[in-house]
């Protein structure tokens, strides 16, 4: 019998502390359970959404490596060799692995040695975004983190704003949540009036708030303090 082909789930969390089986389907669950060794960002954080999930082993005797902004590429091939033949397990600190967070480092090491990858279903708060806002779902790109200095920041802006009028593409941006002040009121300060603006916040909370308007309707009705909340900003000219 040959042997069985190594795994690397990309497993899905949620964006905040919701009812769990709203966010993340049952299969998830089954495979979760299964496994003992899991790549994290944060070992508290993961600890955590594995007991909402309802964890059933010993979650004293789960073996976590770490992966986040500080891993250099080169020690990424060491967490396959210390887990072993193990099936791992990847989870991101919200939403999607490898998607806005370092996930993808490792996702390149398994097709290199040949570990089958299997993504697993689980909210994005991007996807969510975008389907809520009402702006363009078939052109659009993920711009992650804007410039934080206040000239770069303007002309990176002012030259997105340009793209999304002359490709009507829907540009995304994410900001650490305690600057989400200052980026709306950059918005709000340096794109055309015509320009719609959607800021979606708490995504799948109970407190979620989604509205898309255009930049002269928010200079009229300015969005409330979005300090410490999640969200995401999408821009279409």
């Amino acid at each position: 019998m040959p042997e069985q082909q190594r795994k690397l789930y990309l497993i899905p969390s949620s964006l905040g502390n919701p009812d769990i089986t709203r966010v993340i389907p049952p299969f998830n669950a089954g495979i979760i359970f299964s496994l003992e060794h899991f790549v994290v960002e944060d070992e508290r954080s993961a600890r955590r959404f594995l007991i909402h999930c309802g964890y059933k082993g010993d979650i004293q005797s789960i073996h976590f490596h770490l992966l986040n902004e500080h891993t250099a590429k080169l020690d990424v091939p060491a967490i396959f060799r210390n887990s072993g033949t193990a099936d791992l397990g990847m989870i991101s600190e919200a939403g999607l692995p490898a998607v806005a967070d370092p996930g993808a480092l490792l996702v390149e090491e398994a097709y290199r040695l040949h570990i089958k990858v299997i993504p697993l279903s689980g909210p994005s708060s991007l996807m969510l975004a975008l389907m809520a806002s009402g702006l363009n779902g078939q052109h659009f790109t993920f711009n992650g983190y804007l410039p934080v200095k206040g000239p770069e920041r303007a002309a990176k802006i002012r030259l997105l704003e340009k793209r999304s009028e002359m490709e009507k593409q829907t540009q995304l941006f994410i900001e650490t949540p305690y600057r989400n002040n200052q980026l709306a009121e950059a918005f709000l300060n340096i794109c055309k009036p015509s320009t719609q603006l959607c800021i979606a916040v708490n995504l799948t909370l109970e407190d979620e708030w989604v509205q898309t308007r255009t930049i002269q309707e928010w200079r009229k009705n300015p969005p409330p303090d979005l300090k410490k909340k999640p969200a995401v900003f999408l821009l279409q000219a």
